[in-house]
């Protein structure tokens, strides 16, 4: 059965019974929902479309502001909320949708119903849009040695220490994921041909400004795990491939 993983300590959250105010906050007495005490952690939402279509709208303005603004009669509360959101979803009902050896049992229409329940406006907001296939038994059985969890580790740390040194003089921006549009100009600089890459995937994926935005900081992530200085096309091609769900079929 294939995944699809979107990628961000952290909450599970039951799509039964969780309820919009739960989710975001609110409440005759304003309290904090589940994206709040998520704060500076992870929110894991399993079986995405499974969701309520509101519950998961409302979450929308959060993920932009990173914080979550209740107002009632006589008070008006913010909360912060700068999580990492991170969610799984199968591609169809039966879960073989896009499956390289299994045929999908789903009836005709099926899957663009099951797709539609993520809004495109959602799916924008999301960094990450990562496929995960079945495994095959040759690539499970392979001696070939794979980069060590030690050493992503190692890179990571030292991309966020050179984030950390990046924005050190910007109050409240601690990584690239927060940068604004006007210092995602000043940091995220391409040239040429990163330049004519972007504007031809942009052309045929069909993606939208925030969508451009969220590709130069993840090709600016990209090129700090790299050691890099300057955005390279190969980094810009790798965070453009990470918006799969943005092609057509997806976000009704």
């Amino acid at each position: 059965m294939i995944k699809i993983l979107i990628i961000a300590l952290g909450l599970c959250i039951n799509f039964n019974t969780i309820r919009d105010a739960a989710l975001v906050g609110g409440g005759g007495i304003p309290q904090p929902g589940e994206i709040s005490l998520s704060h500076n952690g992870v929110l894991f939402l399993d079986e995405l479309p499974e969701f309520k279509r509101s519950a998961l709208e409302v979450m929308r303005q959060p993920m932009e502001e990173r914080r979550v603004s209740i107002s009632r009669a006589k008070v008006s509360i913010d909360f912060p909320a700068s999580f990492m959101l991170i969610a799984s979803m199968n591609p169809c009902p039966c879960g073989y949708f896009n499956h390289p050896e299994k045929e999908c049992t789903c009836p005709a229409g099926m899957v663009q119903k099951y797709l539609n329940k993520i809004s495109g406006p959602l799916l924008d907001r999301i960094d990450l849009h990562v496929e995960v296939t079945p495994v095959p038994f040759s690539e499970l059985s392979s001696s070939r040695m794979s980069e060590s969890s030690d050493h992503i580790r190692e890179r990571v740390i030292k991309a966020r220490e050179v984030q950390a040194t990046r924005f050190d003089k910007k109050e409240g921006i601690y990584c690239n994921a927060q940068m604004s549009s006007k210092t995602l100009k000043e940091v995220c600089v391409i040239n040429n041909i990163g330049q004519t890459l972007l504007k031809t995937a942009m052309d045929r994926l069909n993606l939208s400004a925030r969508a451009y935005d969220r590709i130069l900081k993840v090709s600016r992530t990209i090129a700090d795990l790299a050691g890099s200085e300057d955005i390279r096309p190969e980094h810009l091609a790798e965070a453009i491939q990470y918006r799969s769900l943005d092609r057509e079929g997806w976000g009704g």
